[in-house]
């Protein structure tokens, strides 16, 4: 399998997973601060993916740190970054609705090509650009379960506002890896992004961590703190590492089209109710997408690193 397709199998188990904490995140939200739980994800995440990498490199664990420790400021920047998107959609949800966040949440792939052209010069295609348009509107359809008064209905409030400055984190995020990743692996750069993030987020909502009475909390919300650190957080960000370095960025972000389906199949495993059948029109043009995004369709690019790390 080519460096690329393994990209492309990363991003698509990436996109089911994240998926899940979107399910779960939404049940244990209005019983704990958004810093909070997120300091403590970054916290567990850290130890599992630190675990993993010990169990994987054994003896090489220490150099391999201090070799990618030489220059910090890189995972502060990314873990910063991670940071503000976790956030930010959980404070965003307080007065948001969900329908209205995942529509925000489908502008990231756009502001990533952005981002990539700005950081690495890469380009846009004409087939490229198709796929993500075409990936972009499937996904508006399935977000809005093919009803086309609650798209138009849609407003843009304070919640909004709040996950989309979440978004633009988040597009930033996948370009900068490949820009700033000097040659470590995956796991180690994940490591070290999710300790400097942890690190800041405690600095930043240390009251909040402090004030939670842990111990009262509901089981939902240590379902889901297991959930999001172990898969959707250490496992998901190693895969997001992982294909970055293989992928052009808006290619990574393509994934994120994926998500709303995969909430649905989460919601319908859950016990909710299924989605109407008009849904399956904006399944097949996000399926599409990514088929058109898997045979072909690169970004030329201009002084970017390589991919096949």
């Amino acid at each position: 399998m080519t460096p690329e397709r393994q990209g492309h199998v990363a991003m698509l188990t990436f996109s089911a997973l994240v998926a899940g904490s979107f399910s779960l995140g939404a049940m244990s939200a209005p019983f704990v601060d958004p810093a909070a739980l997120t300091a403590v994800r970054f916290a567990l995440a850290s130890g599992i993916v630190a675990a993993a990498l010990y169990a994987t490199r054994g003896g090489q664990t220490a150099g391999l740190l201090r070799q990618a420790w030489q220059s910090p400021w890189r995972f502060a920047v990314l873990g910063g970054l991670l940071a503000i998107y976790f956030v930010t959609m959980f404070e965003g949800l307080k007065t948001a609705a969900p329908v209205s966040t995942a529509a925000v949440f489908t502008l990231t792939p756009i502001m990533a090509a952005g981002f990539a052209w700005v950081l690495l010069r890469q380009r846009l295609t004409r087939r490229m650009g198709f796929a993500l348009c075409l990936g972009a509107a499937g996904a508006i359809w399935v977000i809005f379960r093919a009803d086309w008064h609650a798209l138009f209905s849609i407003q843009i409030g304070r919640g909004e506002a709040i996950f989309f400055t979440g978004c633009i984190a988040h597009a930033f995020y996948a370009p900068l890896v490949r820009r700033l990743n000097r040659g470590e692996p995956a796991i180690v750069f994940t490591l070290l992004t999710l300790m400097a993030g942890c690190l800041l987020l405690i600095a930043w909502g240390w009251r909040a961590i402090i004030a939670t009475d842990w111990a009262a909390l509901p089981v939902i919300v240590w379902i889901t703190l297991a959930y999001v650190s172990a898969f959707a957080s250490a496992a998901s960000f190693m895969l997001l590492q992982f294909a970055s370095l293989r992928l052009p960025a808006a290619k990574v972000m393509a994934y994120t089209y994926l998500i709303p389906t995969w909430v649905i199949l989460w919601e319908v495993a859950l016990g909710r109710p299924a989605p109407p059948l008009a849904i399956l029109a904006g399944i097949a043009m996000t399926m599409t997408a990514l088929g058109l995004l898997l045979e072909g369709g690169h970004l030329s690019s201009a002084g970017t690193k390589s991919s096949s790390r």
